[in-house]
């Protein structure tokens, strides 16, 4: 996968790409994320990336020109690359990202479907807002990570570029872990456990030092439920569960 962020400020994406997993994805070329600074790509002297609104009122807007410039010299040096031997170019394009409080709540689901793609272009703003005309005509997905605001779009794309690039084949050390966490079934996750199996009288689970696999799955499966119903209840709406466990459920509401 091929991540492109542009930016007014690069540098904070310096420690939090090159760390950890995203930085061991990228050593490993399983990804490869790029900075860039729309600001060189303004069209004036003065590299101004922003304007007063029209109409009136306060703050700065950012200004179409720029991210237009910059998003399409990475459209167009995408398809040079998709290219192939025949001449004819991948159906695949790259999907562009604005990063906004008005967008999509951002979701698992949406890191699963994005994981897929093979080139992300994410747009990081600041200031009032952006020109309308960025959103209407250039964007192909317009995210929003919660109901508030933030100085500006980078560490929004920080989060959902994390969220995305652990879902990818070969990331993680243990692939299973990105689909046993908390949402990826529609639900929280079960509680963990690790040695001591008595830490000051608090203990492990019997069913967990089992061995029963069956047994712990079972278990596992039912907390994930019952932490699901504690402390995001809405969350059960939407996710797949069995008749048996519906019931199982309305038992522990009913107690």
């Amino acid at each position: 996968m091929k991540i492109d962020i542009l930016t007014l400020f690069p540098a904070m994406f310096s420690h939090v790409l090159g760390d950890s997993i995203l930085g061991r994805a990228a050593e490993q070329q399983l990804v490869q994320f790029r900075t860039v600074d729309f600001r060189k790509f303004s069209t004036n002297k003065h590299q101004t990336v922003d304007d007063t609104p029209y109409g009136g009122g306060g703050g700065m807007v950012l200004k179409p020109d720029p991210i237009f410039h910059a998003v399409e010299s990475m459209l167009s040096e995408s398809e040079m690359n998709s290219t192939d031997s025949s001449g004819s170019s991948a159906d695949s394009k790259p999907r562009v990202i604005l990063m906004c409080p008005q967008g999509e709540l951002f979701r698992q689901k949406k890191a699963i479907e994005l994981s897929r793609e093979q080139h992300l272009i994410f747009i990081c703003g600041h200031y009032e807002g952006y020109d309308e005309r960025i959103r209407r005509y250039l964007i192909t997905d317009e995210i929003s990570i919660g109901d508030y605001v933030l100085t500006g779009g980078e560490i929004p794309a920080m989060a959902v570029i994390d969220a995305v690039v652990r879902l990818l084949p070969g990331v993680l050390g243990n692939q299973t872990s990105a689909w046993t966490d908390s949402f990826s079934d529609g639900l929280l996750e079960y509680p963990h456990y690790t040695r001591p199996a008595d830490f000051r009288g608090w203990k492990v689970p019997d069913v967990l030092l089992s061995g029963n696999h069956a047994e712990i799955e079972k278990w596992r499966r039912r907390q994930s439920l019952l932490r699901t119903l504690q402390k995001r209840p809405e969350l059960l709406e939407q996710a797949d569960l069995s008749e048996e466990e519906r019931r199982w459920l309305a038992q522990r509401k009913w107690e």
